[in-house]
């Protein structure tokens, strides 16, 4: 089992901003599991399974947008192997700037195997339900 105290945590979601910001696929090895989901806001073709696909998917942004993210403040809970990141994303190319949040699961040996992206927007009053595409709500006991 690998280390999953506070700093740990905070340390792996603090790498896996590195590496999104490297575009740096050995990094990404070092926090995220190879089966890691990364789950996303409705209508961004999410989720996205496995490392490859995620530095792909970011590295794309990288090239295309100058993007590039700050993280603001992490709060890790080792009894629970979760953890939850406010951040923010700068895309000058586009002159946008995005906030947000997400929560990660990790696995026993500490490296992150759910990423849970949350962004700071107004509610969609078009939708019948405003949550993440295909992440598995009630089978992992949320209120449906």
């Amino acid at each position: 089992m690998g280390n999953l105290d506070r700093a740990a945590l905070e340390a792996a979601v603090r790498r896996y901003f590195e590496a999104c910001n490297k575009v740096d696929r050995d990094l990404f090895a070092t926090c995220l599991s190879e089966e890691v989901v990364h789950y996303l806001a409705h209508g961004m073709a999410g989720p996205v399974h496995g490392i490859d696909p995620i530095v792909e998917r970011w590295g794309a942004d990288v090239r295309a947008n100058g993007s590039h993210w700050a993280v603001d403040a992490v709060y890790a809970d080792e009894h629970t192997r979760t953890a939850v990141c406010e951040w923010t994303a700068f895309k000058p190319r586009l002159g946008k700037v995005l906030r947000g949040a997400e929560v990660y699961r990790f696995d026993d040996t500490g490296l992150i195997d759910e990423v849970r992206i949350y962004y700071a927007s107004p509610r969609d009053d078009t939708r019948d339900a405003n949550e993440l595409e295909g992440f598995p709500y009630a089978d992992r006991g949320f209120a449906t």
